[in-house]
């Protein structure tokens, strides 16, 4: 039991996920790792909308900044969090 905001939560506070290391790859894929020491493959084709729009041109694509743990391109001006990459992402199990 922990207190947050003013509020008493059962089980124990969870740490935010958040990505660590960003690797663009061909055809809008992502290789991601998180904090919690798992490596996922995200697809970012699942962005859209008018403000991911500019991800289609692959220099932007391909020239992610992390900022705090977040997805950035364009100098902050598109981000993604990364609860919705770690959800929207699949396992990626590397061979050794």
């Amino acid at each position: 039991m922990y207190y947050y905001n003013g509020f008493v939560c059962g089980g124990e506070p969870e740490e935010a996920i958040k990505v660590i290391k960003v690797k663009p790859l061909q055809d809008q894929i992502m290789l991601l790792t998180f904090n919690n020491g798992e490596t996922r493959l995200f697809d970012a084709t699942a962005l859209t909308g008018p403000v991911f729009s500019a991800l289609q041109d692959d220099q932007v694509f391909m020239s992610p900044v992390l900022d705090h743990g977040v997805v950035t391109w364009k100098e902050g001006e598109i981000d993604c969090a990364p609860e919705f990459m770690y959800k929207n992402s699949f396992d990626y199990a590397q061979v050794v």
